[in-house]
């Protein structure tokens, strides 16, 4: 089992804040500063669900059309994922009389509601090119254009996968090991902003820098890639 798996909320906050100076040796948390750590520890978490390039996996979720205009997305939704704020990619597969071998078709992205304004004829059915995704809260919904007929063609969004925030301080967080330094870094810098006295090390600062540099950088390179494939 890796090391990281038997870390928790707790290890995390406690860590932090003696980077941050808040504890000395020796020294443990109050309740209050607890609470606090471990609010900003959720917060961070929620700000980098927002973020593609602090997300190191993505889903496909697949729905049979209905024939239906637009679907909603989210908890409970016909796509039942939790809400995205945009889409990575889609794509449908045609499911009747292409079994075994079925066959999938990008679909292009619409990037605004005003792109998807500009269709005349929203109700259209015929063969599916585009697809418009509107993040409202607390369902999203998606809309392919033309509208697929029901039951021939299966839908897929990729999305991408979430950073659950922690329900308790002994959570076992299940994160890849290389989440742990950016974590207990990341939380110090916000630390500072809640106790003006502390004092962020230039080190851990240009830790939390690198670390989110790199899932960066490693992002951007995957797209370029995928560019020059296309």
């Amino acid at each position: 089992m890796s090391v990281v798996n038997l870390v928790t909320p707790q290890d995390i906050c406690t860590f932090s804040l003696k980077a941050a100076g808040v504890l000395g040796v020796g020294q443990s948390a109050l309740a209050e500063d607890f609470s606090d750590a471990f609010a900003a520890l959720n917060a961070m978490l929620a700000i980098w669900n927002r973020n593609r390039w602090l997300i190191w996996h993505l889903i496909d979720a697949p729905l049979v059309s209905t024939g239906a205009i637009s679907y909603t997305v989210g908890p409970g939704g016909n796509f039942n994922v939790p809400r995205p704020d945009r889409l990575e990619a889609a794509f449908f597969r045609q499911i009747v009389s292409s079994q075994p071998n079925y066959i999938d078709y990008p679909l292009t992205i619409l990037q605004s509601r005003e792109d998807y304004n500009l269709i005349a004829l929203k109700n259209l059915v015929s063969w599916p090119t585009y697809i418009f995704y509107d993040a409202a809260f607390p369902l999203g919904n998606v809309y392919p254009w033309p509208v697929p007929q029901a039951s021939i063609y299966e839908l897929h969004l990729t999305l991408t996968d979430t950073l659950s925030g922690f329900t308790s301080y002994n959570q076992q967080i299940n994160l890849p090991p290389e989440y742990f330094e950016t974590l207990w870094t990341n939380l110090c810098v916000r630390l500072a902003a809640i106790y003006p006295g502390c004092s962020v090390s230039d080190a851990t600062l240009a830790l939390a820098r690198h670390h989110l540099r790199r899932y960066a950088w490693r992002t951007l390179r995957f797209r370029c890639c995928r560019c020059r494939l296309v």
